[in-house]
C-alpha cells in the first residue's frame, strides 16, 4: 500500500553536519511504498535567497533531486526559517512548491498541511514579525541587498529570536487551541498536519485530529500515513 511521509524542522546547518548526513542517508533508505514525501518547512536553519547557496548545501540538493528521479513526488512547504526558498531551488531539487495552509488528499482523507507557526497566536511579538517578513515589500527589499548584508541581517534576527524566546513560556510558543479550531473550520477539514513546535504527537480533538511532526536536532522524526492511519517514527541519530 502506498504511503505518504511527512518531515519538518530539520534546521540543517553547517554546525550540525551529522544531522545533514543523517537526512541524506535516510533519503536513500525510503521504501518502495513511499509514494510522496512532504517537507513542511524549516529544512534549513536559515535561507537568505536562492542565489546564496553554500557548498555544504549542495549534497542536500543533490540527494533530494536524486530521490525525485525515483518516482517519489516531493513537496515543499516553507517554514519560518526558509520562507525565502523560491523557484530556482525548487527546480534544482525536483520538488513541488506548496503554499500553506494547503488542503490535500492524504490517504483518502481531506487534510490541511501547514508549517504551524501561524497557529502560535499567543506569541503576539512573533506574529507581528511574521507579518513583516512575509510581506512582498520586505522580501523584495531584503533580496535586493548583497549576500553579505543578508547574512548579517539573518544572524542578527536569529540572535534576537534566541534572546526573545528565552523569556517566553512554553505555552506561549505552542499552538493556540482556538486558532487550530478556527483554521480547521475555515478550510472545512477535520485533519491537520504541521511542524514548528518540535512537539511530535497525534492529538485527538473534538473537531478532528492534529498531527505534529518532530524536529531533527538529536534524531530524526517522520510521520507515516498509510491505509491503517498515521504513525510517528523516530529516526535514530548518528
Amino acid at each position: 500500500m502506498a504511503q505518504d511521509y511527512f518531515i519538518a524542522d530539520l534546521h540543517l546547518d553547517p554546525s550540525r553536519g551529522e544531522i545533514t548526513t543523517l537526512f541524506i542517508d535516510w533519503l536513500g533508505t525510503l521504501p518502495d511504498s513511499c509514494q510522496r514525501l512532504f517537507i513542511l518547512g524549516d529544512l534549513f536553519e536559515v535561507w537568505i535567497g536562492d542565489d546564496a547557496i553554500e557548498s555544504w548545501q549542495q549534497p542536500v540538493i543533490d540527494a533530494i533531486h536524486q530521490l525525485s528521479k525515483t518516482g517519489i513526488d516531493i513537496f515543499f512547504l516553507a517554514g519560518n526559517r526558509d520562507f525565502l526558498i523560491a523557484k530556482d531551488f525548487i527546480k534544482q531539487t525536483g520538488m513541488q512548491l506548496l503554499h500553506g495552509p494547503m488542503v490535500m488528499d492524504i490517504q483518502g482523507t481531506t487534510t490541511l498541511l501547514l508549517h504551524g507557526d501561524e497557529l502560535c497566536t499567543d506569541d503576539h511579538e512573533y506574529q507581528a514579525f511574521r507579518s513583516q517578513v512575509r510581506s512582498p515589500d520586505w522580501q523584495q527589499g531584503f533580496l535586493a541587498k548583497s549576500i553579505a548584508e543578508r547574512r548579517a541581517i539573518a544572524q542578527e534576527l536569529r540572535d534576537g529570536s534566541v534572546q526573545a524566546n528565552q523569556g517566553k513560556s512554553n505555552a506561549i510558543m505552542d499552538v493556540n487551541a482556538e486558532a487550530v479550531s478556527l483554521m480547521m473550520q475555515t478550510h472545512n477539514v477535520r485533519h491537520m498536519i504541521h511542524g514548528h513546535t518540535h512537539r511530535p504527537a497525534i492529538h485527538e480533538l473534538d473537531s478532528g485530529q492534529r498531527m505534529v511532526v518532530g524536529d531533527w536536532y538529536q534524531q530524526g522524526s517522520v510521520l507515516i500515513c498509510g491505509e491503517g492511519g498515521c504513525r510517528l517514527q523516530v529516526i535514530p541519530g548518528a
